[in-house]
């Protein structure tokens, strides 16, 4: 598992810049973030180009980019024009080559309807977008959330009422640290549908996106081992905004640090 941090960690630099500085603080693996997504869909209304451009500039720097996190706040199902923006963004990412794609699933929230139309609903759009990335090699990883999708038991009823296999699964394991905390339950479970990670720690009273090692108490050895134990093949991925707050000196420090805890725990 490679270490990486998402670029939203640098969330003030450009995408290429961003990207730069993480490897010059020695991450060559990396998520991209939904802030950098919109900034590359924003510069042409090639985003096929868009994307070769900016993987050639990364593949420059020393940097592999095989996970990326689609529209944050999309509203699939609330929102008509959701669908062909989000097919946009798969467009993008693709041609950067992106493998493994995290999108939330919508909580429909104040829309008066139960659980199960919610669900259904999201299956229904899901559906849609299946058939729009059938011939991609691709895949779309649904993450728990905290209203919706909390656990692996709702993945897995989403995933079995989409049928394609172009879907899989992101754990959060900050979002699981709130809900009902079991990572390597949850872990067992996703098995090889597992894909992508958002590593991130919090106390347990909200969700913090701190880095691990900090003041958690989210159990990443026990994390660790199970992800070997399923043959994750995916990158380590820290989804740390928690940590961003700081002078950019002390962004290198901390990242020095994030490091080390990487360490730490692939050798235990």
């Amino acid at each position: 598992m490679k270490l990486s941090i998402w670029t939203s960690y640098y969330a003030e630099l450009s995408a290429e810049e961003a990207i730069k500085t993480l490897v010059e603080n020695g991450i060559t693996a990396t998520e991209l973030s939904d802030e950098h997504g919109f900034e590359l869909l924003a510069r042409d209304p090639d985003v096929v180009a868009t994307g070769r451009k900016f993987a050639a500039f990364a593949k420059g720097v020393g940097m592999e980019i095989p996970q990326g996190h689609l529209w944050l706040r999309v509203k699939i199902c609330s929102d008509p024009d959701a669908l062909a923006i989000l097919c946009k963004w798969v467009d993008l990412y693709e041609a950067i080559g992106i493998q493994n794609m995290v999108l939330h699933c919508d909580a429909m929230v104040d829309s008066g309807l139960s659980h199960q139309e919610v669900v259904a609903r999201n299956i229904q759009v899901l559906r849609r977008l299946a058939e729009y990335i059938k011939d991609k090699k691709i895949t779309i990883c649904l993450e728990n959330l905290i209203r919706i999708v909390p656990n692996v038991d709702e993945i897995l009823e989403i995933l079995e009422g989409i049928g394609s296999p172009r879907f899989g699964i992101c754990l959060d394991t900050g979002h699981l640290n709130l809900n009902d905390k079991d990572q390597r339950a949850f872990i067992l479970k996703a098995g090889d549908k597992l894909h992508a990670l958002h590593i991130a720690d919090n106390d347990g009273s909200g969700d913090q996106h701190m880095m691990p090692f900090n003041r958690g108490n989210i159990d990443f050895f026990g994390v660790v081992k199970t992800l070997r134990e399923i043959g994750y093949q995916g990158i380590f991925n820290m989804e740390i905004p928690g940590e961003r707050a700081v002078p950019m000196v002390m962004k290198a420090a901390k990242i020095a640090y994030v490091k080390a805890g990487y360490d730490y725990l692939m050798k235990a």
